[in-house]
């Protein structure tokens, strides 16, 4: 019997619909990996560009602790940024990023990814949260059936499942990334002044009017609202690490719905932009689907304990095959 790998086992049962975005802004390497044109290929994620891709396509979808991997010359300064890789296996993920590691090591005052030179092995986690996400308010019918089902899975696998309902840390990180949404975009916005008022006065003509009217928005802001925001995101993240106390990893939806039509948005990140405004890593795993189309399961770690989720990421996924 040929080995399958993620990729394939949602081609032999599922079409491709060429009317529906791939994700962004990584939709490009997704699609190639998905297309089988290539077993990994390279995507950044600032507030899910990465996991969404890879969720809408059916393939893995890694991204790594903020600054676990270096970034020089990409142009990409913004400190919720991270690079990662798109691949059709959990192992080519892990064997790529750990590649570059070896390699370019991490951004300049980080001390790179930490794991082992091949993909951690499989390690059933005792306990994980699940976590709503702002994205759960707009997710399909059909995409809460499928979270519903993965969640009774690892009940079954005799992992326990906190949630916000039964556990108040958890609560405590599901009101508190309420906000994520905004919050990453007015960091994101004022980290991003420059280049793009540059761009701006050379040819404003160049500049969509989204990012023009998000430039608009950075400029106005002041320095200590900025700092304000990096006080509030530094709140967030020490909460969510007392996590870290009490289960092995965090669940979610990676998407809040299959790929939608057309190719007017890159989709809605509100299933991912707490991941990166944490900055923890995370993967995500093609297991779901949404009415016979791909769909995401997200499973996140805590920083610099990549390999530790990619380990329960591993196990997980065996649940579902």
């Amino acid at each position: 019997m040929q080995h399958k790998t993620d990729c394939e086992f949602w081609h032999d049962q599922y079409p491709w619909d060429r009317a529906r975005i791939p994700g962004g802004s990584s939709g490009g390497s997704a699609a190639v990996v998905a297309a089988r044109e290539a077993f990994a290929a390279l995507g950044s994620d600032t507030g899910g560009s990465i996991r969404q891709p890879a969720a809408l396509c059916g393939c893995v979808g890694f991204k790594v602790t903020v600054g676990a991997l270096n970034r020089g010359g990409s142009y990409d300064g913004l400190s919720q940024s991270s690079s990662g890789v798109l691949a059709a296996t959990l192992e080519d993920a892990w064997q790529v990023a750990h590649e570059i590691a070896v390699r370019a090591g991490g951004d300049p005052g980080y001390p790179g990814l930490f794991g082992p030179a091949s993909a951690p092995a499989p390690k059933k986690p005792r306990r994980v949260a699940f976590l709503e996400t702002p994205g759960w308010a707009v997710a399909s019918a059909d995409a809460k059936r499928a979270m519903a089902d993965a969640l009774a899975r690892l009940k079954s696998a005799g992992i326990e499942v906190l949630s916000p309902q039964s556990h108040p840390k958890v609560a405590a990180v599901e009101a508190a990334i309420a906000e994520a949404r905004p919050l990453s975009m007015r960091i994101n916005g004022w980290e991003s002044r420059w280049p793009l008022n540059t761009y701006r006065n050379r040819d404003a003509s160049k500049l969509s009017s989204v990012m023009l009217a998000r430039l608009a928005e950075a400029e106005a802001m002041s320095l200590d609202e900025y700092r304000s925001d990096l006080a509030q995101r530094d709140k967030i993240r020490a909460l969510h690490a007392e996590l870290a106390a009490d289960c092995d990893a965090c669940v979610s939806l990676a998407a809040p719905a299959a790929a939608p039509m057309g190719l007017e948005s890159t989709g809605d990140p509100n299933c991912t932009v707490h991941v990166s405004l944490l900055g923890i890593p995370a993967i995500s795993l093609p297991v779901l689907d949404d009415e016979g189309l791909p769909l995401g399961l997200q499973i996140t770690g805590f920083i610099n304990g990549d390999a530790e989720m990619f380990a329960a990421a591993a196990s997980i996924k065996t649940l579902f095959r």
